[in-house]
């Protein structure tokens, strides 16, 4: 570990599965934090995410690398009698516990908070639910497609008008929440530097959803008037609009008004400015579908290079729409750390994506595999004090388990 990162030292227990809660672990561990990652003896099930029929299919565990980097891996079974033991001396251990297990199913393993901290006052527990800790719906189950994109109300305003609700960019919830609970536990920790207290702290699926959503939301509670769902043929204004280029690629536009003369003059259509339909106000409402035919004319005959030269020489706000096969090869990735190597994967696994926070002066630990199963079982056991006897019998009993195979 390094020595001169903020969190070297810090010690957190990662008992969570999938991704937002995983993820919040990785940014810790980014800037120096020691993760252990506690999997019950078949492993997180995000392990075998690169063969879920929905997301991209790969023989590279390209998924569970992004969300488990830099970290340790036990294998315990909570359900034994003989992991208890294991649990207390892990959060005794801790200055950070992440848990997004099902409160009816925490009550049972005794993971609760009030369960927990009695072992350690200065524990920051960190809770992650789909639907939040209350509520007729709080022991619903939940991923970040139900729960902060359905339920939250984003996926009913991210499509087009006629057209129904589509699915989501899988996971984009789930790291959009791991960055809020990121965020809870930074808090938390420097609450305890204050006031050498512990802290429950607590974010949900939902709550980051609405949240991501708040302008809409925030529109709805003060009883205002929305206007209707967006046509690219039809639009609200054709200045803020979805335009394609002579080579296919669409790019969305803002031109706002102070930019609006330089604009149409660069397009080689000052004419705009002084044509009737579009010079008076009134007018220009009733005719941004015209204004849509002639802007699609215009920019449908030049390629995005030309265009991307124009809208930035004229300072002026617009973004390519690229798929994840062009965005890997922007030059801002590399350029601003978001693209990093990736030590150890092996295959095509060379590098990954950072997480979004960058600290002047402060480099993130080198980017490293994520553990096999239960790689380090033996390894953080003994740490913890655990003598060789001892660990006989926790994997005698089923505490841990036996041999374990290469996860992939």
């Amino acid at each position: 570990m390094a020595t001169d990162n903020i969190f070297s030292g810090l010690k957190v227990v990662d008992l969570s599965s999938f991704i937002a809660g995983p993820g919040a672990a990785v940014i810790l561990s980014d800037f120096g934090a020691d993760v252990i990652k506690v999997e019950p003896p078949r492993g997180d099930p995000w392990r075998h995410g690169h063969k879920t029929p929905i997301q991209p299919q790969s023989d590279e565990a390209y998924q569970w690398h992004l969300a488990n980097r830099n970290k340790r891996s036990i294998a315990l079974d909570l359900k034994s009698p003989g992991a208890g033991q294991v649990l207390r001396e892990l959060v005794v251990w801790a200055d950070v516990l992440i848990v997004n297990t099902p409160h009816v199913a925490r009550k049972r393993l005794g993971l609760e908070y009030e369960d927990v901290a009695q072992w350690n006052g200065g524990l920051i527990y960190a809770d992650l639910t789909g639907f939040g800790e209350k509520g007729p719906d709080a022991n619903l189950p939940g991923f970040d497609i139900t729960s902060y994109w359905a339920r939250s109300g984003l996926l009913s305003l991210t499509h087009d008008a006629g057209a129904p609700p589509t699915w989501p960019v899988s996971g984009s919830g789930d790291n959009a929440t791991a960055v809020g609970l990121y965020s809870a536990i930074v808090t938390a920790l420097y609450r305890r530097e204050r006031t050498g207290q512990g802290s429950y702290v607590t974010t949900s699926l939902l709550a980051e959803g609405v949240w991501s959503a708040s302008v809409s939301i925030q529109a709805a509670l003060a009883g205002a008037k929305f206007p209707p769902m967006h046509d690219r043929k039809h639009p609200t204004n054709a200045s803020m609009n979805v335009y394609r280029a002579a080579d296919g690629t669409w790019f969305v536009l803002i031109v706002t008004p102070d930019k609006l003369a330089a604009v149409v003059g660069a397009i080689g259509r000052p004419d705009l400015l002084t044509d009737p339909r579009f010079s008076d106000p009134k007018q220009l409402a009733s005719n941004m579908p015209q204004l849509t035919v002639i802007f699609d004319e215009v920019f449908g005959a030049m390629k995005m290079a030309h265009w991307h030269s124009v809208f930035a020489g004229l300072d002026v706000t617009f973004g390519e729409v690229r798929g994840p096969q062009e965005v890997i090869s922007d030059p801002q990735l590399a350029a601003n750390g978001i693209v990093v190597p990736l030590d150890g994967a092996g295959g095509k696994l060379t590098s990954t994506i950072s997480s979004p926070i960058q600290v002047h002066g402060v480099a993130k630990v080198p980017a490293r595999r994520a553990p096999d199963l239960g790689e380090h079982t033996e390894e953080v056991l003994s740490e913890l004090g655990f003598e060789r006897s001892v660990i006989d019998s926790l994997r005698t009993s089923g505490a841990i388990p036996g041999e374990l195979g290469r996860a992939a």
